[in-house]
């Protein structure tokens, strides 16, 4: 099958030609963003595949099934920048890669707390111009904090244990149980008693409408003072206004993100030379109690490995079978 792969770097290149070697498929990369200005390169390709930050809207959908596309192979988990009802019309089948490497994330997730609290990034820097003094970087013992995990699938459960690993209480909430994690002490609850009682918040969840700015001015009043808060998961689901207003009041004590609401023209990008033009993210930086990454939670070889297997076999199986096992449902965006 002929594919046009949109958002490629050099790594994508790579990790899919060797995932390609058995199945005789035919990669045409893009460096772009599939958008309204660069739908028309989708056109002629049976498959495309994109990532988290190429939006395919309704309109989007449209033309590209006019073109011929009856596929989409999305090399991610989340599938939210797809209009799913507008692709079950057009009869565009939308696969993922649900599970690649958990603890790619669940591991990072725990190094930007590990950073924030003990201030590794101040350090290094500090120790680099020759200062070895220790003002400022005072940080606490995670044993014995409370940790509240907002999604507990394998993301969230595999952070879940590393935390049981540092001695925490452990709290959760999740429309679903998941029984690994209460089997190590994990006590699910209500979103409102995980504000109220976690020194450590950090989400897990996918975005959906019921999911977008979950951590917004109320949640951020029920929390404690000095609450640490980290996003690996999707940039939506907090609200940055919000929270910097919690930053500026003393409510969020640390903030580690991974992830933005208004990414898409800024990560994984070399913007080094230029003036960044979102205020919003601008001001973010300027807190000495924030560190940001720009979407690398995911970025191991051995996630990188496993997401350009599975978005192969997907594409492969579709081909075959004229179905997939990972498709995406109309109905999973309410489940």
């Amino acid at each position: 099958m002929k594919i046009g792969v949109f958002s490629t770097k050099s790594y994508d290149r790579v990790f899919l030609a060797a995932a390609n070697k058995d199945h005789g498929h035919e990669f045409v990369f893009f460096e772009v963003r599939i958008t309204p200005e660069t739908v028309s390169l989708a056109k002629g390709f049976p498959a495309i595949c994109i990532f988290v930050n190429d939006q395919l809207d309704a309109s989007m959908l449209d033309t590209i099934a006019q073109h011929g596309t009856r596929l989409v192979a999305l090399r991610c988990a989340g599938f939210n920048n797809v209009d799913l009802a507008a692709a079950k019309r057009y009869g565009v089948t939308v696969v993922r890669v649900p599970a690649y490497s958990p603890h790619s994330v669940a591991e990072h997730t725990v190094g930007l707390l590990l950073t924030l609290n003990r201030k590794i990034h101040r350090a290094f820097a500090r120790v680099r111009e020759g200062n070895f003094a220790l003002d400022g970087l005072l940080g606490f013992d995670i044993h014995g904090q409370s940790v509240g995990i907002i999604g507990t699938g394998r993301i969230g459960a595999e952070v879940a244990k590393i935390m049981y690993g540092f001695g925490c209480h452990l709290l959760a909430h999740d429309i679903r149980r998941n029984p690994e994690c209460e089997k190590i002490g994990v006590r699910y609850t209500s979103l409102s008693e995980l504000y109220a009682q976690s020194d450590i918040i950090t989400l897990h969840c996918p975005l959906t409408p019921d999911t977008y700015h979950l951590i917004d001015y109320r949640a951020l009043d029920q929390m404690k003072p000095g609450v640490v808060l980290i996003n690996t998961s999707r940039g939506a689901l907090i609200d940055t206004q919000a929270v910097i207003k919690g930053l500026k009041s003393e409510k969020i004590g640390y903030l580690g993100l991974d992830v933005y609401e208004e990414e898409a023209d800024l990560f994984f990008e070399d913007l080094s030379d230029k003036v960044i033009q979102d205020d919003v993210f601008a001001r973010l930086l300027t807190f000495p109690n924030v560190v940001i990454t720009g979407h690398q939670a995911f970025f191991t070889k051995n996630a990188l490995q496993k997401i350009a297997e599975t978005t192969v076999g997907n594409i492969t199986e579709f081909e075959r079978d004229g179905v997939c096992k990972n498709e995406v449902r109309v109905e999973k965006v309410t489940g």
